[in-house]
């Protein structure tokens, strides 16, 4: 077998040129695929982890059918009655309201857009920072008693962030014409669109937004020992049964924390197989690459293929010879592969993390980089079958004669 290799990488190195053509489709292609799986392996460990810290004791109820942020603007609403219903549902601890709205926010001559989150300042508002991760790093969080009070987002106070001179605490923000002080700072989260919120008392975002009766969201702490499926379903029933409507009609979602997990892997995992699959296209043009070149070399070695056989060279031995020359040129072309990937999956990693935070690591597995290079060995032994055929079968007394 070492009397293989070493003939067939001479051979290859022989032909410098053509070998490096050859193997540009496949390590293109192995690159892409080590890429995008790394960045994918990192965006669900992120996920997995988040959606770990938020706990596994909570329950999220939403307007709409279902969950995500097509449902801010829907027409279905959640109201103070439905908070009460989920109060008193059993295996309920407690729950809490929240409300939101986009607004212009003004701080001394700059206007902008900007997203106000209203949250409750007793004790409930526990909940929404455990599944939220927030932490205020500066001042105080909203308190009992707050009214024109306001807490911002990481960005918003820091310099040439989202205010081109940051906002320091005390300092005045406006709202829909209304004065707000700044009370304290949340830490980084680590995407723009979190970190960058405003957040005031509840009761003053239903007066800014005039929503005294209406709920954006509910979230849900359940007592210890009770299933989250097993509550979240009881909770269905009482607002179906409250707002009645029919099962499979209702207007509203309940959703434990592991579903909306499970729903983003999958939808995740779809985008992620369908990349791949593209990705996999440069996998097969570049082993019809290495089929082509294999062909090229059995007609430009015949007479050399003869003179093996001449000299007792069995078809086995032409055969292996050609196949560990496609295999070599997959392998090598996968190592390299496996080289530019890596490098393309970290330099997204420090871009992201460089301009919107550090919250997507590549996660680059053994299992990826060992199952690229059987996988890049494999399209090229196989892609190297019937060319190495076709030498194993020439007769010598043709061979030697071919021109």
């Amino acid at each position: 077998m070492k009397d293989y290799f070493f003939l067939a990488f001479n051979n290859l190195k022989r032909r410098k040129l053509r070998s490096w053509l050859t193997m540009i489709g496949i390590f293109i292609g192995i690159a892409a695929v080590v890429a995008l799986i790394s960045l994918g392996q990192g965006l669900q460990g992120y996920l997995t982890e988040t959606f770990e810290q938020m706990g596994t004791n909570k329950l999220i109820v939403m307007p709409g059918s279902g969950v995500g942020m097509g449902m801010m603007t829907s027409a279905d609403k959640l109201t103070s009655k439905d908070l009460e219903v989920i109060e008193k549902t059993k295996g309920v601890d407690m729950a809490t309201e929240m409300v939101y709205g986009s607004s212009l926010i003004k701080f001394k001559d700059e206007v902008k857009p900007d997203f106000v989150i209203g949250l409750p300042t007793d004790k409930t508002a526990n909940i929404f920072k455990e599944i939220s991760g927030f932490e205020t790093i500066e001042g105080r969080d909203l308190k009992e008693g707050d009214k024109y009070d306001i807490v911002i987002g990481y960005l918003v106070a820091k310099d040439n962030g989202f205010f081109d001179k940051g906002v320091d605490l005390r300092d005045k923000i406006i709202i829909q014409n209304k004065e707000f002080q700044v009370v304290g700072v949340m830490g980084e989260i680590g995407n723009p669109s979190d970190d960058s919120q405003v957040y005031i008392p509840l009761e003053t975002a239903k007066e800014v937004f005039d929503k005294h009766d209406e709920i954006d969201a509910i979230y849900v702490q359940l007592k210890p020992g009770y299933e989250p499926a097993d509550v979240a379903e009881k909770v269905k029933n009482e607002l179906r049964d409250s707002r009645d409507e029919k099962e499979g009609e209702e207007t509203f979602s309940v959703q434990t924390f592991e579903q909306l997990l499970e729903t983003f892997q999958d939808v995740f995992g779809v985008v992620q197989a369908v990349l791949v699959g593209i990705a996999a296209i440069s996998l097969i043009v570049g082993g019809i690459g290495i089929m082509n070149t294999m062909y090229t070399a059995v007609l430009e070695r015949t007479k050399e293929i003869g003179t093996m056989k001449a000299v007792g060279a069995k078809n086995s031995d032409v055969l292996l010879i050609f196949l560990f020359e496609s295999g070599l040129l997959g392998l090598v072309g996968g190592t390299i592969g496996i080289g530019i990937g890596i490098g393309l999956a970290k330099g997204v990693e420090y871009v992201l993390s460089t301009s919107v935070g550090s919250f997507l690591q590549a996660h680059i597995s053994w299992y990826l980089i060992l199952g690229s290079l059987a996988f890049s060995f494999m399209i090229g032994t196989l892609s190297g079958v019937f060319p190495a055929m076709q030498a194993s079968k020439l007769k010598p007394a043709d061979a030697l004669r071919y021109e």
